[in-house]
């Protein structure tokens, strides 16, 4: 499982939602912590889990898992968000074949934020994500930040991963206050943004039933990062009827779930042979397959 899975065969397994961090943010956790409020609400507790790319390779070797979407942390710092984009770039670099990994950005840095996106992609980087608005201090309808950011990805034809939360259920750290109906205004305003919403877009595809909602989704993609958390497995079917399977994407949020077992849940729901292959890797490596490096602005 060593090739470059968006070039391969139909049968390759994509994680399209891992995280990973720098090994300095794992052997210096306490600092960090003290950094930032938002990555000490997720990662406080010593058994929060934090992998390394290599730790992220080994769980999907031993899993069959040909590629990932490798995804950072939305620091609130942007100085923050580029330490990890350079590790995200060095990834790229030396796992190519194994990862497409996303810029971190703070998107109230504006056109810092927009400068650090263009490094970023330049260097190889496949798209922008996760952005977490609710732990970087800004909401998803914060025009004057985010349009900037999706006019860009347009442009290049990249995706952009947004972590969205359903507003009914229990709380969990990180839940956020990102709603179904922010990520719909979202693909309203920018119809050729290609839109990743992840967890289930929050409930989002549920809306779809609803046709002038459904009539401004049919470019977004929705992953099912953190599913065992959130909603019985059955999930996939009724997103698949809804949607159209085309449309969802395979994702664990490793490592806070291991792949394994999560996979082998998916497997057993019967789901039709041509639409397991599109949920499980299939719409990952047509969605970067595409893309384009972005050439590094002039400095």
């Amino acid at each position: 499982m060593v090739g470059t899975w968006w070039r391969a065969t139909p049968f390759d397994i994509v994680d399209a939602h891992v995280h990973i961090f720098p090994p300095d943010v794992i052997a210096e956790r306490a600092r960090f912590l003290a950094l930032d409020s938002h990555f000490a609400a997720l990662y406080a507790h010593p058994r929060a889990r934090l992998a390394t790319a290599e730790d992220a390779l080994a769980s999907m070797d031993r899993n069959g898992i040909a590629g990932a979407f490798a995804l950072g942390f939305g620091w609130n710092d942007p100085a923050l968000c580029q330490m990890q984009n350079d590790y995200l770039i060095d990834v790229q670099r030396r796992y190519p074949g194994r990862f497409a990994c996303f810029a971190a950005l703070q998107p109230r840095a504006g056109a810092a934020a927009v400068a650090e996106l263009a490094r970023a992609v330049g260097a190889g980087l496949r798209g922008v994500g996760e952005l977490m608005p609710h732990g970087q201090g800004y909401r998803l309808d914060d025009w004057p930040s985010i349009d900037p950011i999706a006019a860009a990805l347009v442009a290049r034809g990249l995706p952009l991963i947004v972590h969205v939360s359903e507003p009914l259920g229990h709380p969990y750290p990180g839940k956020g206050d990102v709603a179904p109906v922010a990520a719909w205004e979202l693909a309203r305003r920018h119809p050729a943004l290609r839109a990743v919403f992840a967890h289930w877009g929050g409930g989002l595809p549920f809306y779809e039933l609803m046709p002038e909602v459904a009539q401004s989704l049919g470019h977004a993609l929705y992953d099912s990062a953190a599913t065992t958390f959130l909603y019985r497995f059955e999930v996939f079917k009724v997103v698949a009827e809804i949607c159209g399977a085309d449309r969802v994407l395979f994702g664990t949020d490793f490592p806070l779930l291991r792949q394994g077992p999560f996979l082998r849940r998916v497997r057993a729901l019967g789901l039709p042979e041509a639409e397991l292959r599109s949920i499980l890797g299939e719409n990952a490596a047509r969605l970067v397959r595409n893309t384009q490096p972005w050439p590094v602005a002039p400095t």
